[in-house]
């Protein structure tokens, strides 16, 4: 079974579509930790797809930055091996090109999941105060944007750009706002790869569709 990738014609805008028929792979073809068994139904996108396309992200932000440095604004919890692997791979990229570019990592931290449903609701958890941000090139690496964008601009950065692993599709779905993005997906549930459910399954390595079982068992 093969995973059903497909490049949009506009490249980074889009990423790699996965579409909506995707079954995933068999649990027994990967590893995983065996406590999550019965609580996910697939391996949505295994771990090595996940940081080869990330390593195509750096690139493409390496060829679109003129600066030598730039901020990256990382958004707490579900974000963090994500930016920790894109600012890794933009790291190696410099040291093995003529051309380095220096990345200074800050962190914030968002809420707007209850269960699996997003709430209206979102909540800036610890330091709102970024005017470190100002004069500044900024990658964001997050989900929840719309509203941190707003929050973001207020600081006068001197440019934004949105990195996204996952872009979900839902049927009322505009111009998406992220700039780099990793992976269009279905409108499903995913955790794995620091993504959550009620603080569970960040410690899995792949992304994965959560199951029913799973759901209920860790629903607060």
């Amino acid at each position: 079974m093969s995973l059903p990738l497909q490049m949009d014609d506009t490249k980074v805008k889009r990423g790699i579509v996965i579409k909506d028929d995707w079954p995933g792979y068999n649990l027994d073809l990967f590893t995983y930790p065996e406590h999550y068994h019965e609580d996910i139904e697939n391996i949505y996108i295994p771990h090595g797809v996940i940081m080869n396309r990330i390593e195509r992200l750096a690139r493409y932000i390496m060829e679109d930055f003129e600066d030598s440095k730039i901020m990256v604004l990382c958004v707490l919890k579900g974000g963090y091996k994500f930016c920790a692997d894109l600012v890794e791979f933009i790291e190696v990229l410099g040291r093995n090109s003529n051309r380095y570019l220096e990345t200074r990592v800050e962190f914030i931290r968002l809420k707007s999941y209850l269960n699996d449903q997003s709430t209206e609701d979102l909540h800036i958890i610890g330091s709102s105060d970024l005017s470190f941000l100002r004069g500044k090139a900024i990658v964001d690496t997050g989900k929840t944007m719309k509203a941190l964008l707003k929050h973001v601009e207020t600081f006068e950065p001197k440019m934004v750009k949105v990195a996204g692993l996952l872009v979900k599709r839902v049927s009322n779905m505009t111009e998406s706002l992220t700039n780099y993005v990793g992976f269009e997906i279905p409108n499903r549930f995913v955790v794995g790869y620091a993504l959550d459910y009620n603080e569970y399954f960040r410690d899995l390595n792949h992304i994965c569709v959560i199951s029913k079982k799973g759901k209920i068992k860790y629903k607060i």
